[in-house]
């Protein structure tokens, strides 16, 4: 029985996905779990992978087209087995529309009509537009026959035509970019942060690395970073914290029953966050290795769905930047993220007299919905005791 390959939703509110590539061609054998495609949404360009043993067949949707979530875009056959015959009378009647989405929405000149005049628009675009005033009958439309999409308002949001610069001068925002843009704006906006600052003395977590790291990197072949330390005492630490660990929803507060540390990495055009799930359980190797796996697929603009799904609190590490200090947004619908600055010597009071010891400074956002500040400075406490003896924490 012919198995239907279709433009799958890979993250909430998705309305529609732009084939980036196929994994395989047509006539090709598949076997289930192997990448057979790569789409590109809001969030990033995520790897698809089969749902059935076959033959690719069928295949109706070329690489660069737009196309709506749920739509068929190709099959998987048995040998000998062809497309069911209504695929190719659709294929026939409606041959699929390469749609590649503008840098830009442009305004029409006068003499056009413009194209947002009567255009179909989504529902998100539609909500954004009515939040930031956006006049959407001066729009054209980036989405198939001309729709209006959410990435068009941002778009408009950030470069309105009566200030925008020559074409030739605006650098490209991506789609990783213009979610970003969206999303830290949302936080920004709806989420009352309030922030709590501490300074930890990272002796002992630079010594613990020095301690434990060659037997890792050496047995299971993965390089282990401060990053990995982090997590793995942020996540231990989070146990005797729920509401830490949780989320503001219209039903109020939600207690997360898993512990997912969310790492923000640095891609080409903006911020991804890849999630390690569980990580209160994950051995210090264990998150190593899938941070180390993530990273490469992000930076090939690679990630799969599951890399991308369920944090509930995030870590975002600037110290290998030299950044002392920093104040990060909120990964809504989480309830905090925590902002790590560089490991540096400076002068601080050692039994009474000034010494010099390696700092690290930690910034905590919570969104006050959630937490307050007694819990908040609580954590805050428990996790710089954490660092002060990392590896009784972690064996």
């Amino acid at each position: 029985m012919a198995f239907s390959v279709v433009m799958p939703a890979l993250e909430m509110a998705q309305e529609t996905g732009k084939l980036v590539a196929w994994r395989k061609k047509e006539g090709d054998t598949v076997s289930k779990g192997e990448p057979l495609l790569e789409v590109e949404t809001d969030k990033a360009v995520l790897e698809v992978e089969a749902q059935a043993d076959g033959i690719l067949a069928g295949i109706r949707v070329r690489e660069g087209a737009v196309v709506p979530v749920g739509q068929t875009i190709a099959w998987i056959v048995r040998p000998g087995e062809v497309p069911p015959p209504e695929a190719a009378r659709a294929e026939r009647a409606n041959p699929p529309v390469v749609s590649l989405p503008r840098p830009l929405p442009v305004a029409s000149p006068a003499s056009e009509q413009p194209a947002g005049l009567g255009a179909r628009i989504s529902p998100k675009a539609r909500r954004l537009a009515k939040e930031h005033g956006v006049e959407i009958s001066q729009l054209r439309g980036s989405g198939s026959g001309g729709e209006i999409l959410a990435a068009d308002i941002l778009a408009a949001i950030a470069s309105p035509a009566e200030v925008r610069p020559p074409a030739s001068a605006m650098p490209a925002v991506g789609p990783t970019g213009r979610l970003m843009a969206e999303r830290t704006t949302r936080s920004w906006t709806s989420v009352p942060h309030f922030f709590v600052v501490r300074d930890v003395d990272a002796g002992a977590l630079v010594a613990a690395r020095d301690k434990l790291t060659p037997a890792i990197e050496k047995t299971q072949g993965v390089k282990v970073t401060y990053t990995d330390f982090l997590v793995a005492l942020l996540a231990r630490v989070l146990v005797n914290h729920p509401r830490m660990n949780a989320s503001w929803t219209s039903d109020g507060i939600h207690l997360h029953t898993e512990i997912n540390i969310g790492i923000a990495m640095a891609v080409e055009d903006g911020v991804v966050v890849a999630v390690i799930p569980r990580a209160n359980t994950a051995t210090l190797g264990e998150i190593a290795r899938q941070r180390g796996e993530m990273t490469e697929r992000a930076r090939a603009g690679r990630l799969r769905p599951s890399d991308v799904a369920g944090a509930t609190f995030t870590l975002s590490n600037l110290g290998m930047y030299k950044v002392d200090a920093f104040s990060a947004i909120i990964s809504s619908p989480q309830a905090a993220i925590i902002a790590v600055g560089t490991i540096a010597d400076r002068v601080v009071p050692v039994d009474g007299q000034p010494g010099i010891r390696p700092m690290m400074t930690l910034t905590l956002s919570s969104d006050h919905r959630v937490v307050d500040g007694r819990q908040a400075a609580l954590f805050l406490n428990d996790l710089a005791e954490a660092l002060r003896d990392p590896e009784n924490r972690l064996l």
